[in-house]
């Protein structure tokens, strides 16, 4: 017979008399994050004779000790690996199920993941004889209703959330008081690649968005970055500390739509009965239709490795299963699908052991968690990448150009053998690209543009814009009669190494689908202090200032890098280039040598 909400105190007993009832072979599911019994769990472990061929299934769970050196009397079903779990990997009793998260709730109730025991954690029963599960609905909703068996801590500081938060009281058989404050977890401080890729993450994200936290470190830093947007709401399998400042600063002014909170009390306080906060069943937040009816979602996964076409591995790090496949995969699809979303991929260049993170070739284990077809955008702490709609010789050397400087040469050789990219392929660069060089500029005639360092990756575009130009655009530029702009000469014009040369590009358009309208490079004389400078300009951009505002960009940037002053040739037929150079920031001499002048430009000291 089903207990009745009404009468739950008369079912309170200690831990250890809740779990003694779970017979042998039982499969008992183990609550979530930081709402994890961790009593109970204790209590099942600490059983003088632990019932024979029980299996604990569970999603993510938070700090169970398991001892040193780590020892469990049962078997591990586990839908994530955490860092608690991931302890027990050596023992051979952890059996990793890579399953979607949102699909977690289906398995369950299908029956196809059976359970007989629930434990879980809940805030007291309230008169309407429901109890909230507090900060961690995600798939435990879903276990506890389909568990033949329920086993609670209840606890009076776990905080009753809003949303699909509850279940009835007289689904609990058993009731464990617990006085112990919830759980707190907080990121580790951010290392320095981590600070980097968060930043290029954040400059992505606009006003008005709507974003997936997620655990990893960098997802969560990217929120410290954002304090300057406006009007941002939260649709995350998983929020943490970061909100709360966010929320304070009124930079998310919009609903949060969560599974689970991890942060500290000032996060726990924050949600507790808060409507603004809407706690759901994890498939109902993870539903990538769900998540594409999100205008501009935002969602950031953090992989461990991808290869050269683009295939993300999530799932496992140095050789070792690590997480899971989680909300990843189902986010970013659904970011994707959004109107105006974006779907990052970001990690680091190479792993905690050292290894490229970035493959010829993923390796024997390392699981694809995401298709190269659904990439777009890839950002470790040297750049970004973007993958969407370029073919596979294009993806090789964007994702090279963001690879460790020591790993790349090994990377183009691969990508060479493979005959990913032909064998005259050139990479120069060998540091981080240079995004605090990127400009917002507007002309005279109110046109807005941006002018950046050039990218390896930039050569389709250099050769498009040969293409436009007129043929005296293209004498002026080159001394002759060009009617193509072959691989290698594109190559040349976009592959630097942002030190003794530099080249930039005027860029109009979203980032996903940049068009060079214009660019300068220079390449340094080592032995004079000078370097030869040339610029190329749309026509339909001239006269406008862009040649004056795409100089000066580039003076600057050669004088804060030790360049003593330009040098340039000049056609006698090109008087507008010669005006720019005559205005610059720089004592000008100019001789005439033949059809052209001979332009030498000595930077001013400042």
């Amino acid at each position: 017979m089903t207990p009745s909400g009404g009468d739950w105190k008369s079912r309170i007993v200690s831990a250890g008399e809740a779990v003694a009832s779970i017979g042998p072979g039982s499969h008992v599911f183990v609550g979530s994050a930081c709402a994890t019994p961790r009593r109970l769990v204790e209590a099942l472990e600490r059983l003088a004779r632990p019932p024979a061929g029980v299996v604990l299934v569970h999603f993510l769970t938070d700090r169970i000790d398991f001892g040193d050196p780590p020892t469990t009397a049962y078997r591990h079903r586990a839908l994530y690996v955490g860092s608690d779990v991931r302890a027990l990997l050596g023992t051979g009793q952890v059996e990793y199920v890579p399953v979607s998260l949102p699909e977690i709730p289906r398995l369950l109730r299908s029956g196809r993941l059976h359970l007989d025991v629930a434990l879980v954690q809940v805030a007291p029963p309230d008169p309407d004889g429901t109890c909230s599960l507090g900060i961690s609905v995600d798939v435990t909703k879903a276990a506890a209703l389909a568990a033949r068996t329920v086993i609670a801590e209840v606890n009076d500081a776990m905080p009753r959330t809003r949303g699909d938060s509850r279940i009835p009281a007289d689904r609990i058989h058993r009731f464990v008081e617990v006085d112990t404050p919830v759980v707190e977890y907080v990121h580790p401080p951010a290392e320095d690649v981590a600070e980097q890729i968060a930043r290029y993450v954040a400059r992505l994200v606009d006003d008005g968005s709507t974003l997936q936290v997620g655990l990893g470190r960098v997802p969560n830093r990217m929120l410290a970055h954002l304090t300057n947007r406006r009007d941002l709401s939260v649709h995350s399998d998983v929020v943490t500390e970061a909100v709360v400042d966010l929320v304070a600063a009124g930079v998310v002014s919009g609903p949060v739509v969560t599974s689970m909170a991890m942060g500290t009390r000032r996060l726990y306080d924050l949600v507790d009965d808060n409507p603004r906060f809407s706690f759901e069943p994890v498939d109902e937040v993870c539903d990538p239709a769900v998540i594409a009816g999100k205008a501009r979602m935002v969602s950031v996964t953090q992989a461990f490795s991808i290869d050269l076409t683009g295939q993300v591995c999530t799932e496992s790090l140095d050789g070792e299963v690590y997480g899971g496949v989680s909300a990843g995969p189902a986010f970013h699809r659904g970011a994707l699908a959004s109107p105006g979303g974006l779907a990052v991929v970001c990690l680091a260049s190479r792993t905690p052991a050292g290894s490229a993170a970035i493959k010829a070739a993923l390796e024997p284990g390392e699981a694809v968690a995401i298709a190269r077809a659904d990439v777009h955008w890839v950002i470790t702490e040297y750049g970004t990448a973007y993958l969407f709609g370029r073919s596979l010789a294009e993806r090789a050397v964007s994702l090279i150009e963001i690879a460790h400087p020591d790993d790349r040469d090994a990377l183009l050789a691969a990508a060479v053998r493979q005959g990913l990219v032909a064998d005259d392929q050139l990479l120069r660069s060998r540091g981080a690209y240079p995004v605090g060089e990127e400009r917002d500029a507007t002309l005279r005639d109110e046109r807005e543009l941006r002018i950046r360092p050039t990218r390896a990756g930039d050569a389709r575009a250099m050769q498009e814009l040969f293409y436009r130009l007129s043929e005296e655009d293209v004498r002026s530029r080159f001394f002759q009669k060009l009617t193509s702009l072959t691989d290698s000469a594109a190559q040349h014009l976009c592959s630097v190494g942002y030190e003794d040369e530099m080249a930039f590009a005027a860029v109009v358009g979203p980032r996903e689908e940049e068009r060079i309208v214009a660019t300068s490079c220079y390449y340094l004389d080592p032995a004079t202090g000078l370097a030869d400078v040339a610029y190329l300009v749309d026509p339909d951009w001239q006269g406008a200032g862009l040649g004056t505002l795409l100089h000066a960009r580039t003076v600057e940037y050669a004088r804060q890098h030790g360049v003593r002053g330009f040098t340039a040739d000049v056609l006698l037929s090109n008087a507008a280039m010669l005006r720019v150079f005559q205005r610059g920031d720089h004592e000008t001499r100019s001789t005439v040598s033949g059809e052209s002048y001979e332009v030498t430009m000595i930077f001013r000291e400042t």
